[in-house]
């Protein structure tokens, strides 16, 4: 290699460095670090502090600024289940893989949950959970894991969390606003209009 090729290869070499340093640096937030078209694969995923959970945010208000609808991918490893609780929204489910059980408060409009209706899910099978319902999914499956794919509306959400199904509605914990990437949020902008 001759004296001038090397002149011009050692700063090219710095710059390639440079920039892997930058984007490695870049956060799972960055909007421009996300392609319009991308893998499912090669979105961060998240437990937030939950065993054998794993939450991805397809779609959604932090991120991507939405503001009618939530998209989520949600993994429950065998005996993984969410909490028992309410929200301020609809939410629709569609079980990708696995199988499990969705437990449906009867009482949801009276002083307490009570006794869940015990509901299958399966491959295929949808459901969805009106807006103030308590419920819970749960991987009631020791064999696989349980993957949902999940549509909420409204986001952010406000969700009331139970001890049990006996804990009356006024003692439930609020969490509002609830968000699942919270560290995603992005300051409003003038530059978006919700008119055409």
């Amino acid at each position: 290699m001759g004296r001038f090729s090397t002149v011009f290869l050692i700063p090219l070499v710095s710059l390639v460095l440079c920039l892997q340093k930058i984007n490695s640096q870049t956060s799972s937030c960055s909007i421009k670090a996300f392609p319009l078209v991308r893998n499912l694969t090669d979105i961060p995923s998240n437990n937030y502090g939950r065993e054998g959970f794993s939450h991805v945010t397809v779609a959604g208000f932090g991120l991507h600024g939405m503001k009618e609808i939530e998209v989520w991918l949600q993994t429950f490893s065998p005996g993984a289940r969410t909490p028992i609780h309410r929200h301020s929204c609809e939410e629709v489910f569609i079980v990708l893989q696995g199988s499990g059980t969705l437990l449906l408060a009867p009482n949801s409009h009276m002083k307490y949950p009570g006794e869940p209706e015990n509901l299958p899910i399966f491959p295929n099978s949808t459901f969805h959970v009106p807006v103030n319902d308590v419920h819970q999914v749960w991987n009631s499956n020791d064999s696989g894991d349980l993957q949902v794919l999940v549509v909420i509306s409204r986001p952010p959400v406000k969700i009331f969390i139970y001890q049990d199904w006996t804990m009356p509605h006024i003692a439930a914990k609020l969490k509002y606003p609830y968000y699942w990437d919270e560290e995603c949020l992005q300051t409003p902008s003038n530059d978006h209009k919700d008119e055409l």
